[in-house]
């Protein structure tokens, strides 16, 4: 094998993505297809579900299937195992990628629901699938791998999104401490962190924030992008394509790694 070929992950992936219907989730699930891939995945809307599955049935390959989902739920993530198991016979690589932006707001004035339902959905959530994951990665061809989506969020202070920024942190800490316990068995461990992705979601979090800083959106949006060495945002295929890597051969040395692609934001 060239290490050009290293590059690329072995076709046939058995690939489970979380929040994989929409937004950097799809791109990851779609990339992995192109790479020749099965993948399922699950996602908490309905809407984007059907969507994906209308595109998907006038697709040749016809790669991706879903399950609707809330990933908080621990009954829903039985319900996933369930249905890849039917549709891949097995698990080779996890990717962990549902997320809510959390509240924006000062700490005394959180309300404890939504702490709570972040906590749920951005850590409670990856250990619910890691866990349900595992003993089906100890059978992967190649030694298994769980990728984690954590955020620049989870290296930097994050003012007025104090949950989000906790949930990142720990998905870090989960990753590092399954890379020191699974590392024997074979399963690689490691976490993404994204920085201002391109797309709607990041377009709600500046109108969230510029409202609470009483700014437009053109200037607290200047004011993000001042704060990135590129100066320019990421984009959900760069993420996608970090994703593919750590599930090459190329990667099969790495684990226990938070890899930011971020265009090195220096502060949040």
């Amino acid at each position: 094998m060239t290490v050009l070929q290293m590059l690329k992950p072995h076709a046939g992936l058995r690939v489970l993505v979380t929040g994989g219907a929409s937004g950097i989730g799809l791109v990851i699930a779609r990339a992995f297809v192109d790479a020749g891939s099965r993948v399922h995945v699950c996602d908490a809307s309905q809407a984007a579900i059907d969507a994906l599955l209308e595109v998907e049935s006038q697709s040749e390959c016809n790669a991706i299937t879903a399950t609707l989902a809330d990933v908080a739920d621990k009954d829903a993530v039985e319900r996933v195992f369930a249905d890849a198991d039917a549709q891949l016979g097995g698990l080779d690589v996890l990717i962990n990628n549902a997320g809510i932006a959390g509240p924006t707001g000062g700490i005394d004035e959180i309300d404890v629901s939504e702490w709570e339902q972040t906590i749920d959905v951005n850590l409670n959530a990856q250990f619910y699938f890691a866990r349900r994951a595992v003993p089906l990665l100890r059978g992967a061809r190649d030694g298994g791998a769980i990728i984690a989506l954590s955020s620049v969020a989870g290296r930097l202070g994050y003012a007025y999104r104090t949950p989000y920024a906790a949930t990142k942190w720990a998905v870090v800490g989960l990753t590092k401490s399954l890379a020191i316990e699974l590392g024997p068995a074979g399963i690689r461990v490691n976490a993404i962190q994204p920085g201002i992705v391109k797309g709607p979601r990041i377009q709600r979090v500046i109108e969230a924030r510029a409202k609470q800083l009483g700014l437009s959106y053109e200037d607290m949006e200047k004011e993000y992008l001042a704060k990135i060495s590129l100066r320019r945002m990421t984009t959900p295929d760069e993420v996608a394509a970090t994703a593919l890597f750590l599930c090459s051969p190329g990667g099969s040395g790495i684990s226990g790694q938070a890899i930011s692609v971020c265009g090195n934001v220096e502060v949040l």
